[in-house]
Order: structure tokens, then C-alpha cells, then sequence
């Protein structure tokens, strides 16, 4: 499938250049799981629950198109291709960060139709991290919905590395954190902060890396 004639607002404005590339529907979705590092095209449709396979493939030639994602195949035993995002492509992290924290408060209570998936609070709980002075580690995070574990600190957000992924950590974490979705919704809404919410039982804290001491400091 070829990408589409790129479609323009034709307004010589930075905000409309960029809705230019990443306005679309789906394509910023798209960005939040491929900040997990590289995803075969199966994952990525499988965690992006509505969106059609004609639409996704469409979407990921544009960003391949506009320099935003690229396409390679894994060495011998994969062989499976996988979607990464360029440097261009992870900048829009603190674009992300900003529209979740600007779109937490329209969350409210879950409807029946809503789909959920654990890592999808992976973004507001690393601003959170950050927030209550955790710059470095792995930290594992498991709700009811799931587990997945996150790589807090400025190193991987400035080195290309995966910010999050889905599961345990593969390796020993730094700390776990073991809470509920509604009081994820709390954190990314700025309700509460992550060692107020950990003071409070509200987040169970285990672990005796540097980031699990840093959150149980009172």
C-alpha cells in the first residue's frame, strides 16, 4: 500500500506543520506504543483495539513517509518485521505527556465500552516518577488490569532506549509498585502525588533499589 498525497492545512504556522504530520486519528496512539521500542504489526493492532488493519498500514507509511517511524526486519530467529520510531519520532514524547495530562480529566469513571490496557498508564505514571524525584531505575508496576515495567530517568528518554514495556521486568527492578487504575487516573490528573499516594496505602511500594527508596522518604 503506497502512503497518501500528504494532506496540509496550508498555513505557514509550526502548530498546523505539525498537525500536518501527526494530526491524523490513530497516528499520535500509534507514537504511545512505539515508545515501548520496536513492535511487529500484529502487536501494534492488537493494542490499538478499533482500529482497522487497512487504517493502522495506512498510518505507518505516512509516519515512515514523514520520518517519524521505520521499518526493519529482525535478525535470525525473528525474521519478523518490527515499526521503531526515529529520534523525530520520540520527540513527540512531551507532546504525549502533555495532551494526557490535559485529556486526564475527561477520563472519570470507565464506560462499558472502553478497552484498557496495563501500559497505557505508562506515560503518566513515568511523569509521576519524575515528579516525586525518581531519575533513574526499573521500575515494575502491576494493576489489576496487567503488569508492565517502566525505565524511569532521563537516560532512556534521551538515548533511544524503550521507555516501557509489557510484563514484568525482565531483570531485577529497582521497585514494584502494585495500585489501582483509579488511582492511576488520580496521579495523571495531579490529584495526588506519587509519595502521597504511597503514604497514604493508596500504592504499595517493595523493592530496596534507589527508586523504591525514594518513594517510601517521607
Amino acid at each position: 500500500m503506497s502512503p497518501r498525497p500528504r494532506r496540509s492545512y496550508d498555513q505557514y504556522c509550526s502548530a498546523a506543520r505539525a498537525l500536518d504530520a501527526v494530526g491524523d486519528r490513530w497516528t499520535l496512539l500509534i507514537v504511545r506504543e512505539l515508545l515501548a521500542g520496536p513492535r511487529r504489526y500484529t502487536d501494534l493492532h492488537a493494542d490499538l483495539p478499533g482500529v482497522s488493519t487497512d487504517v493502522l498500514a495506512s498510518r505507518l507509511k505516512d509516519m515512515e513517509r514523514d520520518g517519524l517511524a521505520t521499518r526493519r526486519r529482525l535478525p535470525p530467529p525473528g525474521a519478523a518485521y518490527v515499526y521503531e520510531l526515529t529520534a523525530r519520532g520520540r520527540a513527540l514524547l512531551p507532546v504525549l505527556e502533555a495532551l494526557g495530562a490535559w485529556g486526564a480529566g475527561e477520563l472519570g469513571e470507565r464506560r462499558p465500552t472502553d478497552a484498557v490496557r496495563a501500559h497505557w498508564f505508562a506515560l503518566p505514571l513515568l511523569r509521576a516518577l519524575r515528579e516525586a524525584g525518581v531519575t533513574e531505575g526499573v521500575v515494575e508496576v502491576v494493576l489489576e488490569e496487567g503488569t508492565f515495567h517502566l525505565h524511569a530517568g532521563a537516560r532512556a528518554e534521551q538515548e533511544g532506549e524503550p521507555l516501557y514495556g509489557d510484563g514484568p521486568a525482565p531483570g531485577p527492578s529497582d521497585a514494584r509498585l502494585v495500585l489501582d487504575a483509579v488511582t492511576c487516573a488520580a496521579l495523571g490528573r495531579g490529584e495526588v502525588g506519587l509519595r502521597e499516594a504511597v503514604r497514604a496505602g493508596r500504592v504499595e511500594v517493595t523493592g530496596d533499589g534507589t527508586a523504591a527508596k525514594a518513594l517510601r522518604e517521607d
